[in-house]
C-alpha cells in the first residue's frame, strides 16, 4: 500500500503542504450578516459567517485551496484524498477509532450472507448536492472507476474484491476475491473511498485527460457541507440543509458554517486557538494541559490526563538489516533495549504518549483486543541499558577506546545514520534521544535529517542505515495493515527501486502463510494469529517502535462552542474523519 494513501499521510502531508500563507492577527471573520439559532441548538444558514454561527477549525490546510478534486493527490481540505473526511464528500462507512470498526454514514448496514460476500444497503433518501437521487448505480460507477483508471488512489481495492453489483437501486453485493481473501481490507476501503456522482462524472471522464489532475472548484458532494468560498486566507464551508441525513440522523450539524485558517506555520495556528480564535485544532500543541490548568481556559483534550490523546499510529525506526552490524538480530535487540522510552514520550511528544510497548498492536480502542500485555513482557524489551550491554558482551563484542563496540570480526557498532525529514521536530526529537542513548550503551547512533522529498526517495529505496516513519495508523483493516506493512516481502522491489512497505527489505519465511491465515480468519481466530506475528516481529526487531501518536490532535476551546466529546462524554470519537463526523451534531453555541 501507497506510504500516501494510508493514515500516516497525514503527518507527511502536514509538513509538506505549501507554505507562504497569511496568519490571521485579527479576527477570522471578513464578512458580515447575521445568525439565528434553530431549535435544535444549532444554527441556519441564513445570511454570512459570523461568530455565533461558525465553528473555526485549524490543522489540516497549511496552504492555499486551489482544487477539490476527490480524486486529486493534492486536493485541499476537505477534500484530501484518503483523509476521510465525510464533510463534503462521504464513504459508505466511517471508521470508529473507540471501536475499532466501521459505522454507517451512506449505507444503513452491511451484511455477510457468507465469507467472501457483502451486502450493503444504502440509507433512504441519500441524494447529491444538486438534488439528483445517489443509488446503488453510483455506488458501482465509482468502485468500477478504479478497475477501469488504474492511478486511482483506491485501485487496490481490486486485489481483494473480484466484482462489485446493483442488487437494486439500495442495495449493493461486493465479492471478495477468494483467493486473496481480507475483509478487513475491504473494510478499509468502504470507509475510506468517497462516493461520486456518476452524472457529473462520466462527463469529466468524456473530457479525457488525468482524472487525478482535472481542476474541480465547485464539489457535489453527499455530505452536509458545501464549499462556501476559499481563497489564500481561509476554506470556508456552509451547510447544505437539504441535506439528505436529517431525517436518518435526527439533526442537521450544528455549525452554519466551518472555516479553516490559513495559517503560516504551526506556532500561528497554536496562537489563534489559545486565544479562542479556532474552537478546534489538529495541531501539535505542547503542553496544552497548562492551557488549563495555568491559565484557567475553557479547553479540553479527549483525556483530561496523560496522554490526552487515544493512541492511533507508531511511530518507528526501520533498521536497515542488509548493513553490516544491523544484520545481526542481536544488535537490532541491543538497541532496542538501549532506547529510554519514557523520555521520549516526555520530551518528544510532550507527555501524549505513554512509554511505547514492543509490540505492532496499539493497545488502546479497537485494536485493544488483540493486544497481549504477557507476550511482549516474555518476548520483548523495555529500556534497559544494562541488558543491552549484556547482549553486546554475549555476542562477544569490546569495546574499543573511543567507548563504541566492536564486534569479533571487527565490525564497529556505527557510525549509522538516523533519519527523518528536516523539519519534523518531534521524530527529531525523538531520533536525538534515541542517538542519545545509543551512545552511553556503546553504540554510535547519529542523527541526519534531508529535506522531505530526499528523505522520503530514500526510505522508499532502502538508502538508509536507520529511517523513521509510521506504517498503517488505527483503521478497518489493523493491525493486520500493520503487520503487512513491516513485515511481508512479497512483491517488495529489491533496494535501489521504490517500495511503498517494508522499507527495509526484512524477510521472514514464516510471515507469509500466518499473514494470509489472519486476512482471512474469522474475529475468533485473529487474536492467536496477531499474537504469533507479534512474537516474529518482537523476535527479529526489523522495526522499533518509539512512541504512539493520535489519528489526530483532538483539541478543543468552549469560549464559543460547547458539547465536544471527550472520554467523559463519548458522544463521537475524539476525529474529525470517519465516524467522528458525528460530533457536529451534538455541539453547541455556548450560553
Amino acid at each position: 500500500m501507497s506510504i500516501f494513501s494510508r493514515r500516516s499521510r497525514r503527518e507527511f502531508l502536514r509538513d509538506t503542504a505549501a507554505g507562504g500563507a497569511l496568519a490571521f492577527g485579527g479576527p477570522l471573520l471578513v464578512a458580515c450578516g447575521t445568525g439565528s439559532t434553530s431549535s435544535n441548538g444549532g444554527v441556519t444558514s441564513v445570511g454570512k459567517p459570523q461568530r455565533n454561527n461558525t465553528l473555526f477549525v485549524a490543522g489540516f490546510q497549511w496552504g492555499p485551496a486551489t482544487n477539490f478534486n476527490p480524486l486529486g493527490p493534492n486536493s485541499s481540505w476537505p477534500t484530501a484524498q484518503g483523509s476521510g473526511m465525510m464533510h463534503v464528500y462521504e464513504a459508505l462507512f466511517g471508521f470508529d477509532v473507540l471501536a475499532g470498526d466501521i459505522k454507517g454514514i451512506l449505507a444503513k448496514n452491511i451484511s455477510y450472507p457468507d465469507n467472501a460476500t457483502m451486502v450493503i444497503t444504502l440509507n433512504d433518501g441519500t441524494h447529491w448536492q444538486d438534488g439528483k437521487a445517489l443509488t446503488a448505480d453510483d455506488v458501482v460507477y465509482t468502485f468500477q472507476l478504479a478497475k477501469s483508471h488504474k492511478e486511482l488512489n483506491y485501485a487496490q481495492f481490486w486485489q481483494y474484491v473480484t466484482d462489485v453489483t446493483k442488487k437494486d437501486d439500495k442495495t449493493v453485493q461486493i465479492s471478495l476475491n477468494k483467493s486473496n481473501l481480507n475483509p478487513g481490507q475491504v473494510r478499509h476501503f468502504l470507509a475510506t473511498v468517497w462516493m461520486l456522482p456518476q452524472h457529473i462524472w462520466t462527463g469529466v471522464e468524456a473530457k479525457g485527460g488525468s482524472l487525478l489532475e482535472y481542476v474541480d472548484t465547485k464539489p457535489v458532494g453527499s455530505g452536509p457541507y458545501k464549499d462556501f468560498d476559499f481563497n489564500a486566507q481561509r476554506v470556508a464551508l456552509v451547510r447544505d440543509d437539504n441535506y439528505w441525513g436529517k431525517g436518518v440522523f435526527g439533526s442537521l450539524p450544528a455549525p452554519a458554517y466551518i472555516i479553516h485558517p490559513i495559517f503560516k506555520d504551526n506556532d500561528a495556528a497554536n496562537l489563534a486557538f489559545q486565544s479562542a480564535e479556532t474552537d478546534f485544532a489538529q495541531t501539535f500543541l505542547p503542553q496544552i494541559w497548562q492551557l488549563w490548568e495555568e491559565k484557567k481556559l475553557p479547553v479540553g483534550t479527549w483525556l483530561k490526563q496523560a496522554p490526552y490523546h487515544l493512541p492511533g499510529q507508531i511511530p518507528m525506526i526501520f533498521l536497515n538489516v542488509h548493513r553490516k552490524g544491523l544484520d545481526n538480530p542481536k544488535v537490532r535487540q541491543a538497541i532496542a533495549y538501549s532506547i529510554n522510552y519514557a523520555q521520549i514520550a516526555e520530551t518528544a511528544m510532550s507527555r501524549y504518549s505513554v512509554p511505547v510497548n514492543s509490540s505492532l498492536i496499539i493497545p488502546d480502542g479497537g485494536e485493544k483486543k488483540y493486544f497481549d500485555s504477557n507476550s511482549v513482557a516474555s518476548n520483548g524489551w523495555k529500556y534497559d541499558q544494562a541488558k543491552a550491554t549484556s547482549i553486546l558482551e554475549g555476542l562477544g563484542a569490546k569495546k574499543g577506546g573511543d567507548g563504541i563496540y566492536v564486534l569479533p570480526d571487527g565490525t564497529r557498532l556505527g557510525p549509522w545514520k538516523a533519519q527523518c525529514p528536516y523539519g519534523w521536530t518531534d521524530w527529531m526529537t525523538s531520533l536525538q534521544g534515541v542517538a542519545q542513548s545509543a551512545k552511553a550503551v556503546g553504540i554510535d547512533i547519529q542523527t541526519n535529517f534531508p529535506e522531505q522529498p530526499q528523505d522520503i526517495a530514500q526510505l522508499q529505496t532502502g538508502d538508509f542505515d536507520i529511517a523513521m516513519f509510521s506504517a498503517t495508523g488505527a483503521d478497518p483493516s489493523s493491525p493486520w495493515a500493520r503487520f503487512h506493512d513491516v513485515l511481508d516481502s512479497r512483491l517488495v522491489p529489491a533496494a535501489g527501486q521504490t517500495a511503498f512497505w517494508n522499507y527495509n527489505r526484512f524477510s521472514d519465511a514464516g510471515v507469509a502463510s500466518v499473514l494470509d491465515q489472519a486476512a482471512a480468519a474469522s474475529a475468533s481466530g485473529q487474536p492467536a494469529l496477531f499474537g504469533k506475528l507479534d512474537q516474529i516481529f518482537m523476535q527479529n526487531v526489523p522495526v522499533i517502535p518509539l512512541e504512539y501518536r493520535p489519528l489526530e490532535f483532538f483539541e478543543y476551546h468552549e469560549k464559543t462552542w460547547t458539547g465536544f466529546p471527550n472520554s467523559s462524554n463519548p458522544k463521537a470519537p475524539p476525529t474529525t474523519s470517519g465516524a467522528g463526523i458525528k460530533w457536529l451534531y451534538s455541539i453547541r453555541i455556548k450560553g
